[in-house]
């Protein structure tokens, strides 16, 4: 079991919760994870990071497969210009490659945002720390678990 995953597990099981990891192979896409857990679209909670332009810190923001992040909305959420985060920047503050970016597990705290859209799903899936492995929870516990604060960023 890789690093990044036992972080996830660790930080799932500490928060009390069940740590149902399911590998499912390379997904690119979320709809490929949607269909390979067997789930909508939107039940996959896509952890999209930015690069704060004056902190240069990375900056989470969870949001349901389906929707796309606004960089206009993005911006004034996190009270500074945001640019592309590279996968140096990403690995150093989470610890994880891209494209399996858990919300949950990060080396470093990260400030983060929550789409509503996945507090409508009793369930939604995300990154476990790689690109191949997935978890399940219940979304409302999100802003406790990640201190994600509860916003409209998504076009």
């Amino acid at each position: 079991m890789s690093k990044s995953l036992k972080r996830v597990r660790a930080a799932l099981e500490a928060a009390g919760l069940s740590a149902d990891i399911r590998e499912l192979g390379q997904t690119r896409t979320a709809q490929e994870a949607a269909d390979a857990v067997g789930c909508a679209l939107d039940q996959i909670a896509k952890s999209i990071i930015f690069r704060g332009e004056r902190s240069g810190e990375a900056i989470l923001f969870l949001t349901a497969g389906g929707n796309r992040v606004c960089d206009a909305k993005a911006s004034a959420l996190a009270g500074e210009p945001l640019g592309k985060a590279d996968a140096e920047l990403i690995r150093a503050q989470t610890g994880f490659a891209i494209g399996g970016v858990a919300p949950v597990g990060h080396l470093t705290p990260i400030r983060a945002f929550l789409d509503p859209r996945l507090l409508e799903f009793g369930t939604v899936w995300a990154a476990a720390g790689t690109p191949r492995h997935v978890f399940a929870l219940d979304p409302h516990v999100l802003p406790a678990l990640t201190g994600a604060r509860l916003a409209d960023f998504t076009l």
